[in-house]
């Protein structure tokens, strides 16, 4: 199971990072995988109507185009499902105070801010409503960044805390698998981050790639010299298959960085093309889209209704409704 907020368009640490690792995890694995936009995690921070739809039907086409199988993947939007907000909402009653105030993404805005005055309460319950998400689904495991550990060590929480109220196993607690994915480096050598304006989009067109990869800041060296293993140009070259023996010529010297990146382009291009054909194809299809992410939504409600449904009858609630 996994999240995913629609907010900009993917670029290629996103794709290294999360999609393809994410993707290859539900396909190297037999059991039922869960995808979700998290259209609802993202009215934290954005409120525009048009924004939040928009974006969620890129994220839904960008996924697709990567290769997400719909058919053996639960993809849905979050907000479909209204079970998980109703599960957030009882889950609130396990939650200490003291886990939301330690929370990675309210203590960030505290430390910048020096308080809490502009933290709503979506931000700050959002490791709530995120156990929900999981714990809903019966989730085994969440593959996630070292940065968003937390998160699921919070859901086990309080999926223990509801399981030792009521003294059975109620809620399955769920694993982490920790991705130790290596950083893809922008272009000006730091970590790949919208933030950083050093990103490239992965459905960008083959001109705007090449401009791209023509502006990547190089030394001074010619040609003939040796170059730095540690340089922007090599890791990309590496991490997009450029041919060894070209790559070791490179290091040795023998290849100028113009045509270094000229074949670096190539390669980004060639590797992304297929998907940016099957993104523009998906992209234009709303309906279609839609189509999907209702048929996951149904999935997931069935899943969901049968959570809610046990937890309500732990806490002694009247259940009347179910999936629809």
């Amino acid at each position: 199971m996994t999240g995913v907020k629609p907010t900009g368009d993917p670029h290629l640490g996103n794709y290294f990072g999360a999609i393809k690792p994410a993707i290859d995890l539900i396909n190297a694995n037999k059991g039922k995988g869960y995808i979700f936009i998290a259209d609802v995690h993202a009215l934290n921070a954005q409120k525009d109507p048009k924004f939040i739809r928009d974006k969620t039907y890129e994220v839904a086409a960008a996924w697709l185009a990567c290769g997400l199988d719909a058919g053996k993947t639960v993809f849905y939007r979050q907000s479909d499902v209204p079970e998980v907000f109703e599960l957030s909402s009882l889950l609130t009653n396990f939650t200490p105070k003291g886990s939301m105030n330690r929370a990675h993404a309210y203590k960030a805005i505290i430390e910048k801010d020096g308080s809490d005055d502009n933290v709503n309460m979506g931000l700050y319950t959002y490791p709530i409503l995120m156990a929900a998400d999981i714990l809903i689904m019966n989730t085994d495991v969440v593959p996630v960044g070292l940065d968003q550990k937390q998160h699921i060590e919070i859901a086990r929480d309080i999926a223990k805390a509801f399981n030792s109220v009521y003294k059975k196993d109620v809620l399955k607690l769920p694993a982490e698998h920790i991705q130790y994915t290596d950083s893809i480096v922008g272009f000006d050598g730091r970590k790949m981050s919208k933030s950083y304006g050093n990103t490239m989009g992965i459905f960008a067109s083959s001109e705007d790639m090449e401009k791209k990869v023509i502006k990547i800041p190089t030394d001074s060296k010619t040609p003939a010299e040796p170059k730095d293993k540690e340089s922007v140009i090599y890791g990309l070259m590496a991490t997009f298959g450029v041919d060894k023996d070209y790559l070791r010529k490179f290091l040795a010297g023998g290849i100028g960085y113009g045509e270094a990146k000229k074949i670096l382009a190539g390669q980004i291009d060639g590797y992304f093309a297929p998907m940016r054909e099957k993104y523009k194809a998906l992209i234009t299809d709303r309906k279609g889209l839609d189509l999907t992410l209702a048929t996951g939504a149904v999935l997931a409600r069935k899943t969901a209704a049968a959570t809610l449904k046990a937890v309500r009858e732990t806490l002694g609630l009247t259940y009347l409704h179910g999936s629809s």
